[in-house]
């Protein structure tokens, strides 16, 4: 067995962001593990890139979003104790940043949420989860807290 002593969860703040979290301080306990809770925020201004630098006020709302992520992360923390939080600026897709922070920091276990998209939903908006189960070298557990929340539409014949 695995001897894991650092587990990260990515977190998006979304509304089930609170039962992954308490999911894996579960996890973490019954394997004597510190986990760290990881927000990473999108630098969309790099779309910017098209243009001529970087509109200000771009860079503006980019701030206001770390600001708010790292407000955030501390009310997720809140009553929380044996585990740390951490807001990236992320440098590209969050997958990547996700994936780049797991190796550097020796984590030995990766809890991730999942919004079970299916479908055309899945093709256009694309899944974390799923890049960065595609791309860790570490064992991921994925959790779907949405698990019997979404139905599927049948038509009628």
């Amino acid at each position: 067995m695995l001897n894991i002593q650092r587990i990260l969860v990515p977190v998006d703040f979304n509304r089930h962001s609170n039962d992954i979290a308490e999911y894996a301080l579960d996890i973490a306990k019954k394997l004597d593990a510190k986990p760290t809770f990881l927000h990473v925020v999108e630098h969309f201004a790099k779309i910017a890139g098209y243009t001529e630098g970087c509109p200000t006020c771009l860079t503006d709302a980019y701030e206001e979003l770390y600001g708010r992520a790292q407000k955030m992360m501390t009310a997720l923390l809140e009553n929380k104790s044996g585990c740390s939080g951490v807001v990236l600026r992320g440098e590209g897709d969050a997958a990547d940043d996700i994936i780049k922070y797991t190796k550097e920091q020796g984590v030995g276990l990766i809890i991730i949420g999942t919004h079970g998209a299916k479908g055309i939903e899945h093709v256009l908006l694309g899944s974390v989860a799923e890049r960065v189960l595609k791309g860790a070298s570490c064992p991921i557990l994925v959790f779907n807290p949405y698990k019997g929340e979404r139905k599927s539409v049948r038509r009628q014949a």
